[in-house]
This record gives C-alpha cells, sequence and structure tokens, in this order.
C-alpha cells in the first residue's frame, strides 16, 4: 500500500535517498532537529533512535513531526505523525529494516548479536507515516 499523501515524483526522491533531519517540538515548543537515517517502503518512514535521546521523548509526547531529504537545493518535506515501536518483534524487525538500509546490506540477518547490540544501545522505532509534502528544485 502506498502513502497516497505523497506524489510520485515526492515517492522516488525519498526512496534514492536514506539521509534526513527530523523536527520534533521540545516542551517549550521550541523546534529540536536531529540527523537521522530512514528507511522508505512506499507507505510509512522508519527511524531508529535510541530511547533516551530528545527526538523520542518528543515524538512520544507530541507526535506530530517534520522531515527533510534534499539534495543540493532540491528538498522534500514531509509532515506526518509517528507512532512509537518500543516492543519486540515489531521493534527487531524494524530496527533490521533501517540497518540493512545503512549498511547496504539487503541479507543483513537477525541474529542474537544483532539483538544485544540493540538492547545495549536501547534501540526503538518511530514509524512515521506522511499526512502532507512538499518538494522545489
Amino acid at each position: 500500500m502506498e502513502s497516497n499523501a505523497l506524489t510520485e515524483d515526492q515517492r522516488e526522491f525519498l526512496s534514492q535517498h536514506r539521509v534526513a533531519a527530523l523536527a520534533t517540538g521540545r516542551k517549550d515548543g521550541s523546534p529540536q532537529l536531529s540527523h537521522v537515517v530512514y528507511d522508505w517502503d512506499g507507505r510509512d518512514i522508519i527511524v531508529s533512535v535510541k530511547s533516551y535521546t530528545a527526538k523520542w521523548h518528543n515524538a512520544i509526547r507530541q507526535p506530530r513531526v517534520a522531515l527533510l531529504v534534499h539534495e543540493g537545493r532540491k528538498q522534500l518535506v514531509i509532515y506526518g505523525r509517528a507512532r512509537a515501536i518500543a516492543e519486540d518483534p515489531d521493534r527487531i524487525e524494524a530496527t533490521a529494516r533501517v540497518f540493512r538500509r545503512i549498511s547496504g546490506n539487503p541479507d543483513l540477518q537477525i541474529t542474537d548479536e544483532f539483538i544485544a547490540g540493540m538492547n545495549q544501545q536501547k534501540r526503538t522505532i518511530l514509524r512515521i507515516t506522511p499526512e502532507r509534502a512538499m518538494m522545489n528544485d
């Protein structure tokens, strides 16, 4: 199922990149930006984050987020809602999905060592569902 919030050009641009700036809202209402790596499956965007970070706490408290993906002057801004995934097995599967994207290894296996590393780093997932987007050159 594809996201209806994005045009075909926007979906293609999103799939061709993997690095973005994630904007969340702090308690006082000011913005907080984080450099993230994401994976896009045509429906949602997933970001692996550590559970003690500001972006995690901000998104839990206020799930409205923005994501900026850019290439030179061309940029795609996506507005959407983040949903926290902290429970297994969804957390493990989604984290492996992001790490496959980061590493460029689609065959990365979920091993006991991989899970132990996730747990040691306190890794969780933000699943972002696009609601609207804008792209310009």
